[in-house]
């Protein structure tokens, strides 16, 4: 099956970072629906996981960020992926931050952003979800939570319960992201307090929702990988006290040691793609020994190649989440993982 994206790469790159991206998903979103992409686009052998109760035909995810909206469900299921998380939503819709926002910095196969959780707000997003094949036909759709920028920091719980509520009925699983660089104070909720408050009222709006629903649906956490061990113990230990089913290791960083001589490498945002994965592997090794099996992990961060996410697998990962490899490989990248994890 011939790779075409090495060829559009160039192309694409030319444009503005969201252009490409829509010009993309535009163009995905049309030869899904005409039944092409399926043709076109190698598809992974089977290779059921079982985690927190599901069971996701390979280990190969979206990671949040790439379908913020729950705008390309279909297409993005018909490239292979195990699962899709959708989002960061949150309760009210926003715009983001100012244009630009978005920094490829290819030297070093890496991508800058500060979007700021622009999404069209999480009921819009629910309708999506549950409007597209994928979901109806039982695909596993998690959706990633977050709070308004306008919603001070120390009424953040409340963003995080309605936005649980809105989404509860519809996810397969919901991610609680806290680890955004491009809300202001959002990573504050990674500090022991604050995130045992949160995860409080976010325990407690669950066992409500679970008598309303008849289910108690995974809750996951995703955290930066700017933290160092005493982070990760006062983290994993709140994971097992509040009864979190999996945590995501990692978002974007904040660290520009291996970028900040390239161009637009020291523009604000989270940095993704290469570079962040020596630090993301790092955090998932914390976690494991920390954790030692009671609490899943799925590995996000960095991941360009079937070896690296082999890599993720090794450090203590059940699952991994592809999003800045994707648009540096594009969705070729997505079977060369699920076969690597499946030789292995």
């Amino acid at each position: 099956m011939i790779d075409s994206y090495p060829l559009l790469r160039p192309w694409l790159f030319s444009l503005d970072p969201e252009e490409a991206h829509r010009i993309t998903f535009t163009n995905l979103d049309r030869a899904q629906r005409c039944g092409l992409l399926r043709c076109f686009i190698k598809q992974p052998a089977s290779d059921p996981r079982e985690l927190c109760g599901m069971t996701f035909p390979n280990p190969i995810g979206l990671a949040a960020g790439l379908d913020k909206d729950g705008q390309h469900i279909d297409a993005l299921a018909s490239l292979g992926f195990g699962f899709l998380e959708i989002g960061t939503v949150t309760p009210k819709p926003q715009a983001g931050n100012p244009k630009p926002r978005m920094f490829r910095l290819p030297e070093a196969q890496g991508i800058i952003n500060r979007m700021g959780f622009n999404n069209d707000g999480v009921d819009e997003c629910v309708k999506r979800v549950r409007q597209s094949q994928f979901w109806q036909d039982g695909g596993i759709v998690g959706l990633n939570i977050g709070k308004n920028a306008t919603t001070p920091i120390e009424e953040a719980a409340s963003d995080y319960v309605t936005a649980m509520e809105a989404v509860y009925e519809t996810a397969s699983y919901i991610t609680i992201n806290i680890s955004s660089p491009n809300t202001q104070n959002l990573r504050a909720l990674q500090g022991e307090e604050m995130l045992r408050s949160l995860l409080a009222s976010v325990d407690i709006a669950r066992k409500s929702l679970s008598d309303r629903y008849g289910v108690r649906k995974p809750l996951f956490l995703k955290i930066a990988p700017d933290l160092d061990a005493k982070d990760i113990g006062f983290i994993a230990d709140l994971l097992l006290e509040f009864s979190i089913d999996a945590i995501i290791a990692t978002n974007t960083t904040i660290a520009r040691e291996a970028v900040q001589d390239l161009p637009f490498g020291n523009e604000a945002g989270g940095l993704s793609g290469a570079p962040v994965r020596a630090a993301s592997t790092h955090i998932i090794e914390l976690l494991k020994a920390r954790l030692n099996d009671h609490i899943p992990i799925i590995g996000v961060g960095g991941i360009m190649s079937g070896q690296d996410a082999q890599e993720k697998i090794a450090a203590g990962a059940s699952l991994v989440q592809l999003y800045s490899g994707l648009i540096y490989r594009g969705p070729t990248l997505i079977s060369e993982c699920a076969a690597q994890l499946k030789s292995a």
